[in-house]
């Protein structure tokens, strides 16, 4: 293993080109060292010295690459991180992790037969605003937790040819956005102890789910989690009501809009404003005599780029690794079994 890891990189799509090259070029210690796509032109025209492999097999082939980074459609993570795991590399899988739990349960068994470190891209553990409700509910500030509500919705009203929407496995909004807000509650509350969804495709020509309505029970809290490709007028981003007052936050973390933008983050310079969100959490809280006062939060910075250093360190270094599979299994036993809810249109329980 060299001092330093040549990462490829395994498809160039929006994923891609959007969050895990800039990201894997921002961090020191990762080299971008080679690309697998069938758009070849699209890779050069960003990484012109980078190398471009025309199948995802040719590029888990070479001796050089140590980390393979996935981010192919969703219906091929399982197969080509297996490939890569058995080729002795480390992998980092765009989420969905897998498109079941026994995938995703087989991936972990093979990271663990060959010694790999095996990690999942749920970027949004990084969220400005995810960090600053993280360290407002661990503060206790809002009493004990009773509500919440974790929104994620858009306008986009045509439907694309695109994977994404095409109604095959692993395609529609559940498995899209799905992850990002199970993962971010199960971070917040854990397992729940049951969970109920609705899907619908609401878009003219939709063959995929483009709106999903879920929640998650825990005894006497309420997490709702929503997405909706049809929201001209976006709700808030999160709704957190406790005993001893309520927290309201609106718009998104702003680091995916900066990285389509091109702009890029930098490491080095801590005086940029990369990760900065001007929109602050909006706190409603009661004192001892229940007078109601209003307050603001600012958020915290968001941080994508730890993300990967932190799958650097994991690998030359043995530390943490930031997203384990474990972790990324519990998100997909969580969409299997939203899938079935949504199939017979009951609440179900959570196994033991």
């Amino acid at each position: 293993m060299t001092a330093f890891l040549n990462v490829g990189l395994l498809g160039y799509g929006y994923a891609s080109a959007t969050f895990h090259a800039p990201l894997i070029a921002a961090v020191p210690g990762l080299q971008l060292a080679a690309v697998a796509s069938r758009r070849p032109g699209d890779v050069l025209a960003h990484w012109p010295d980078t190398p471009v492999c025309e199948t995802p097999e040719a590029l888990i082939a070479r001796p050089d690459i140590d980390l393979v980074v996935i981010a192919t459609p969703n219906d091929t993570h399982a197969p080509l991180a297996a490939q890569a795991l058995a080729a002795g590399k480390h992998v980092v899988v765009d989420k969905p992790f897998t498109l079941n739990a026994a995938e995703a349960r087989h991936l972990i068994a093979l990271a663990e037969q060959h010694q790999r470190v095996l990690s999942v891209f749920h970027n949004r553990r990084w969220d400005g605003d995810f960090l600053t409700l993280q360290a407002l509910l661990q503060s206790g500030e809002l009493g004990r937790v009773t509500h919440v509500e974790s929104h994620f919705d858009r306008y986009r009203p045509v439907v694309r040819q695109r994977w994404r929407e095409s109604g095959n496995p692993g395609s529609g909004l559940w498995y899209d956005l799905g992850p990002h807000l199970l993962d971010q509650a199960l971070q917040l509350f854990g397992q729940p102890q049951s969970l109920w969804l609705d899907l619908a495709c609401q878009r003219d020509g939709a063959q995929a789910d483009d709106w999903f309505h879920a929640v998650l029970r825990y005894d006497s809290l309420r997490v709702v989690l929503h997405a909706s490709a049809l929201t001209a007028r976006v709700a808030p981003r999160f709704v957190v009501h406790g005993t001893n007052g309520s927290c309201v936050k609106w718009g998104l973390d702003t680091q995916e809009d900066a990285l389509k933008a091109g702009l890029r983050p930098d490491l080095t310079d801590t005086a940029t404003d990369w990760g900065l969100d001007p929109q602050p959490l909006h706190l409603t809280l009661s004192d001892s005599a229940q007078q109601l006062t209003e307050r603001q939060q600012p958020c915290l910075r968001g941080d994508y780029p730890q993300y990967y250093a932190r799958v650097r360190d994991a690998v030359l270094h043995g530390s943490a690794n930031p997203v384990p599979a474990q972790e990324a299994l519990q998100v997909m036993a969580l969409i299997e079994l939203g899938l079935q809810s949504a199939a017979h249109g009951r609440v179900m329980a959570l196994a033991g």
